[in-house]
């Protein structure tokens, strides 16, 4: 499938329908065997096509998602279409409402084909940790597309939908899209409502979209930006303008290596890297952020942390997976339900932020885990007092293997090395793709702008891909 740019031109010119894309999308999912999608809604999707034909012939444009099939992650809630988060727990849970980023997909013409497949409560970096089935990248099915949002990735990068949204707490947006070879967008934290967003980490959570060229995600991201007085996070400050800026290639910018974002790549890595600051014109400045060593354990104490806390919803009372034995008590009940309704991954995360939060413990860790994210927020600020954005590889290696990490929680955390910084700063960060591999693996480029500047990151986002569309 086609960015949203040429499938919006032959729209509205006549060449096609909106009924004709959107059947085209769903042949290609149901013919797919990549795993993308939990969910999909065909009725619900040619009904919309039908209604932004119509629009259309009537002269009414809602902008240029108008009529264009969208994924949407498995976490954000759908009224009437299940949303599971890719957990046994929510298998069969049908929201009431839209998410507020849903609901102005929808208002801008965008139509719902489905919902995307993930890890587990979006806590992995593989998109193995699903309750269903994993997710296969496209370049090569034998490995990973990268987590949490991998089935957004893999069905844009696989030509499903053009553009999908996900969701990122430490990369699971930028990273996946690294990994097959998309665009994927982190927004500055409430910047975008989260509003219907089921909660992993409260304070590192936010939703970004994903497409097949920066077009398309500045695109996406202009339509969910803005405040939202159901979010309490939300920002009130005036939106930017990223499809402009995207269609304004930066030049002459001043792009910062940070130091400890250079430590343990292999020459192969190193050489993407140099490579795609050289023909992207940047003049590259040697920066460090000297706490950025702490920034792996960091994030996984406050996320686990918030999880715990986020997840005690979860008790098999309320809503969702329910286990009930004759004469069991309520207490048996909360444990058999969330025994059986979580994975692996998502108990231990659990079991380590409820540890973090227990008395005794709280300053030992969640307390220095916080004045930690100050430390690395400091960095980053005094880093762009000298430079007008950040510059690093988004994942430190290509995809790999189904297996290679599930043995090893640590290897798999690491997979987020270069994205955790920007995501405890709460500042915008794009993974643009450069190059490939001598396998033909994609590899990704992330930028980061300070807080806010999310024109500047597209506009230079824009020159990047310009020069090393690989």
């Amino acid at each position: 499938m086609s960015s949203i740019a040429s499938l919006g031109a032959a729209l509205r010119s006549g060449r096609t329908t909106s009924r004709a894309i959107v059947e085209d999308a769903l042949t290609r999912i149901d013919a797919s065997e990549l795993g993308a999608f939990l969910s999909v809604d065909a009725e619900g999707a040619l009904e919309a096509a039908d209604t932004a034909d119509t629009e259309l012939a009537a002269g009414k444009d809602r902008g240029p998602l108008h009529g264009l099939p969208v994924g949407i992650k498995d976490n954000l809630c759908t009224a009437g279409l299940r949303t599971t988060c890719g957990s046994r727990f929510l298998e069969s849970w049908v929201p009431p409402r839209d998410a507020t980023a849903v609901e102005r997909v929808r208002a801008a013409g965008g139509i719902v084909v489905g919902k995307t497949n993930m890890d587990e409560f979006a806590m992995g970096s593989s998109n193995e940790n699903s309750a269903f089935f994993p997710v296969r990248n496209p370049v090569d099915p034998e490995r990973v597309p990268g987590g949490s949002s991998g089935g957004s990735a893999a069905a844009v990068a696989a030509g499903l939908v053009p553009v999908a949204l996900g969701s990122d707490t430490g990369g699971s947006v930028r990273q996946p899209a690294a990994l097959c070879g998309v665009v994927g967008f982190r927004p500055t934290y409430g910047r975008v409502s989260r509003s219907g967003l089921i909660a992993f980490a409260s304070s590192l959570d936010q939703i970004g979209p994903l497409a097949a060229d920066v077009a398309g995600a500045a695109a996406l991201y202009d339509t969910i930006a803005g405040h939202d007085p159901l979010d309490s996070t939300s920002s009130t400050r005036p939106g930017a303008d990223a499809q402009g800026a995207a269609a304004r290639p930066a030049s002459g910018l001043r792009v910062g290596v940070p130091r400890e974002c250079l430590e343990g790549l292999s020459d192969d890595a190193r050489s993407v890297l140099d490579a795609a600051l050289a023909a992207s014109g940047f003049e590259v400045v040697p920066v460090e952020l000297p706490h950025t060593e702490y920034a792996v354990a960091t994030y996984y104490v406050l996320a686990s942390a918030e999880a715990s806390s986020n997840l005690s919803r979860f008790d098999g009372v309320r809503y969702g997976r329910r286990v009930e034995k004759p004469g069991a008590s309520l207490q048996d009940v909360y444990l058999d339900s969330r025994t059986e309704g979580f994975g692996p991954e998502v108990q231990r995360r659990i079991m380590l932020g409820t540890f973090a939060l227990s008395a005794g413990w709280y300053d030992q860790y969640y307390g220095k885990a916080e004045r930690a994210r100050a430390a690395i927020a400091g960095d980053h600020a005094a880093a762009f007092d000298n430079v007008d954005l950040l510059a690093s590889l988004t994942s430190p290696t290509t995809a790999f293997r189904f297996g290679d990490r599930t043995a090893d929680p640590l290897a798999m955390y690491l997979s987020d090395i270069f994205t955790i910084p920007a995501a405890l700063a709460g500042l915008p960060s794009i993974s643009v793709p450069v190059a490939r591999d001598p396998s033909g693996l994609p590899w990704g480029l992330q930028l980061t702008a300070p807080a806010w500047a999310e024109a500047a990151l597209f506009s230079a986002a824009a020159r990047v891909e310009e020069a090393c569309r690989p």
